[in-house]
């Protein structure tokens, strides 16, 4: 029996070569059961002409899908579905059986209940999506990217692809960050004193579990990072949240028994404040005082725009205290999940120990496709052509604020991807956001940065990252017009 041609069609937001689509398209028929045993494809020619698509192609698709054992070739007969094509084996459910046991005490911990908001998955179907840390696909260098991740998969580097590194990493990433990443912040580091992370959340978790305990204190910014607060939480330790001020973290207010101060002073999190060079002296008199530890996030530094980002704060540690964050995620595409952390060597052993126990080490061969992408010279170009894009896209934004009487709480003296925003007091930033989907806006609360006990719904968050410029103004028309809705009068 041949197979209907009118049964074969391109999905219209398919990724990849005709090639590729097809042989997709095919296998995914076979997979699904669509497609039989024994059944005859259309000729080449026929599904060529009803896909709009050179014959060559077609033929090309089908031949690699014969290497594959999904088809056969049958001399002038045609293709068929193979005899040994990997088609899933029926299965039946097995019928629900009476559960007796007891999760909830058998439970021992709980991570469920955090701050972390959950975003809708297709974010990128909203019309003014200004949601923060996505990645644009028109700014990005794919090109070089595959070639990269093709060097990276070839013959000659097999052994980072396949091999267990236990918990090493890839020495061309490491030697890239400590000659070229960590010195353009005023750092200097040893291979012995870096480790590579599946991103910055996973970093801070690293530094959080070997750094505190019950028995101790962690101080951090109120407002911060959302997902840190949890991790703060998880540990069982004290916890210090301190408000901050026009010029980040205050150190006088951080009490004398905190081990551990987490802080992000080039580009605080969610505000964007940058910490003045005074300021960043006395925390690190502060915590030379009471003896504590400096967990320095150090991230977007890459998109400062503006004007060139202040020295790191690891850069004027002379007491070896500060361990530093780094971060690929935000300046690549958030889905590579790559960070780095910098820190002495007695502290990165015991990382580099947990972080084992975990997950061995993040994949070998996205490390080597980063390393090539970095040592090439592609992530300096697709810095300075997002800088150039996002830079079109603040003006946009900041017009477009001004015109509509919308209020910045902080500018990002630097760049960034981010305003912070103040609506009227008495604003609940929530139920507005809630509000705004039905005009296919995206903003964030910013309610879910601050601590339980000090949370402030008039905030929110503007990203422009994945925004075009041409959007900005009405996106932000829509916005206007639905805190003004729900201010109190």
């Amino acid at each position: 029996m041949e197979i209907a041609v009118d049964t074969f069609f391109l999905k219209p937001d398919a990724q990849g070569t005709l090639q590729a689509q097809i042989q997709e398209m095919v296998a995914e028929g076979i997979l699904s059961g669509r497609f039989r045993i024994g059944e005859k494809l259309p000729s080449s020619r026929r599904l060529a002409v009803h896909l709009g698509v050179s014959r060559i192609t077609v033929t090309l698709a089908l031949t690699e899908l014969v290497a594959s054992d999904y088809l056969i070739s049958k001399g002038r007969s045609g293709y068929f579905v193979s005899e040994t094509a990997p088609v899933p084996p029926s299965y039946v459910p097995p019928r629900p059986s009476h559960d007796t046991m007891d999760w909830e005490s058998a439970i021992a911990r709980k991570f469920t209940g955090g701050d972390t908001p959950h975003r809708p998955q297709n974010w990128y179907e909203y019309r003014y999506p200004f949601i923060y840390g996505q990645a644009d696909g028109a700014l990005f260098d794919h090109t070089n990217w595959r070639q990269c991740a093709l060097r990276a998969l070839g013959h000659r580097e097999f052994s980072k692809l396949a091999n267990d590194q236990f918990d090493q990493d890839d020495p061309m990433l490491v030697e890239y960050i400590a000659r070229h990443s960590l010195p353009r912040r005023g750092i200097s580091a040893r291979p012995e004193e870096i480790l590579i992370t599946v991103g910055a959340q996973n970093a801070l978790w690293l530094a959080a579990q070997v750094l505190l305990s019950p028995d101790r204190r962690a101080a951090f910014e109120d407002p911060t990072y959302y997902a840190l607060r949890d991790q703060l939480v998880n540990t069982g330790c004290a916890l210090s949240p301190i408000c901050i001020d026009k010029d980040g973290l205050p150190p006088d207010l951080i009490p004398a028994s905190s081990d551990v101060i987490f802080v992000t002073p080039s580009h605080q999190s969610p505000t964007t404040i940058n910490m003045p060079k005074e300021r960043r002296k006395a925390l690190l008199e502060r915590a030379r005082d009471i003896n504590a530890v400096i967990v320095e996030d150090d991230y977007e530094f890459e998109m400062s725009f503006l004007k060139p980002p202040a020295p790191a704060l690891k850069s004027l540690d002379d007491s070896g205290r500060v361990v530093y964050v780094g971060s690929f995620s935000k300046s690549l595409f958030p889905g590579l999940r790559l960070g780095y952390l910098v820190g002495p060597e007695p502290f990165i052993r015991q990382a580099r120990a947990l972080r084992a126990n975990v997950l061995r080490h993040p994949p070998g061969h996205v490390q080597r496709t980063v390393a090539y992408f970095l040592s090439l010279g592609h992530y300096d170009a697709q810095i300075r052509r997002m800088a150039k894009v996002l830079h079109a896209r603040r003006i946009a934004l900041e017009d477009g604020i001004a015109q509509n009487g919308l209020k910045i709480a902080g500018g990002g003296l630097y760049g960034g991807s981010a305003l912070w925003m103040q609506a009227p007091d008495g604003t609940h930033m929530g139920e507005v956001a809630q509000a705004l989907r039905q005009d296919s806006v995206l903003i964030e609360p910013g309610a879910p940065f601050f601590a339980h006990h000090n949370r402030r719904q008039e905030f929110y968050r503007l990203g422009y990252s994945s925004l075009e410029a041409n959007l900005i103004a009405p996106g932000l028309a829509h916005l206007a017009r639905a805190i003004e809705k729900f201010s109190p009068r």
